[in-house]
């Protein structure tokens, strides 16, 4: 059994030179040496279909993956999926804005969404750009933009694992705010994993103007971008955002 799979004990109580079998990966038996960096890997590599139910429900491929199942069919998932929808409210229309662009970010919590909301509505400009400048600042979110990981989660994973570090430091704190000028760079072990070496080879993603690579595996964070400057496969309406969290 997969110590992944339903009814597996959550943690796993190996010792040097103890083997275990995990054939539903192909692996047949990995001692107790390397099984922990494999599953670690592994974790930040395999993400359930959940992830596309906002894709369905919001009838868009919000991440432009090729796999995404809008790709093939537009309505929402489940069986009243196909079913039309009246007229959305003006509430309804706030509401899908944010929803949207909350799950863009790895579906963040609540309460981290809302406070970059307040921190954008105290500074100088526009709240919907300086929204969108906190949201790039993130720490996974400029992981993801430096394409070393493909997916907004798995760079979550690789910072919270210890693998990303700012300025020579390690940091775990995927929501960190970059500063401009900051460096980030993606540690030695982590730069030799399958799903970094993916990222990398991914041609539909482009690494943006405010993110400024020194070969693959440091990047600088030029500045605060723009609206219009970030690459987000769908149009993203920061401004009913702004009108939701006014109501």
């Amino acid at each position: 059994m997969s110590p992944f799979a339903i009814g597996a004990p959550s943690r796993l109580a190996l010792h040097p030179g103890e083997a275990v079998a995990l054939p539903l990966y192909g692996k047949q038996a990995m001692t107790g040496n390397n099984v922990v960096s494999y599953c670690k890997e592994f974790i930040m590599t395999k993400r359930t279909s959940a992830k596309y139910k906002l894709d369905r429900r919001m009838g868009e491929n919000i991440w432009g993956r090729p796999k995404s199942p809008v790709n093939k069919r537009e309505y929402g998932p489940g069986q009243h999926g196909q079913r039309r929808k009246g007229k959305m409210s003006d509430y309804g229309i706030q509401l899908r804005a944010k929803q949207k662009l909350k799950g863009y970010y790895g579906d963040i919590t609540e309460k981290q969404f809302k406070k970059n909301y307040i921190e954008a509505a105290r500074m100088k400009g526009d709240t919907g750009q300086n929204l969108i400048g906190l949201l790039e600042r993130r720490l996974d979110a400029l992981v993801y933009r430096a394409k070393f990981a493909p997916t907004i989660w798995s760079a979550r994973q690789l910072v919270s694992h210890g693998h990303i570090y700012v300025n020579g430091v390690k940091c775990n704190i995927a929501s960190r705010l970059v500063k401009p000028g900051d460096e980030i760079t993606l540690g030695k072990k982590a730069q030799e994993m399958a799903l970094v070496l993916e990222a990398q080879s991914l041609p539909e993603r482009d690494i943006p103007d405010y993110v400024s690579p020194d070969g693959a595996s440091k990047v600088t964070y030029v500045r605060v971008p723009t609206l219009d400057e970030v690459p987000y496969p769908v149009k993203m309406e920061p401004n009913l955002v702004v009108e939701f969290y006014s109501r």
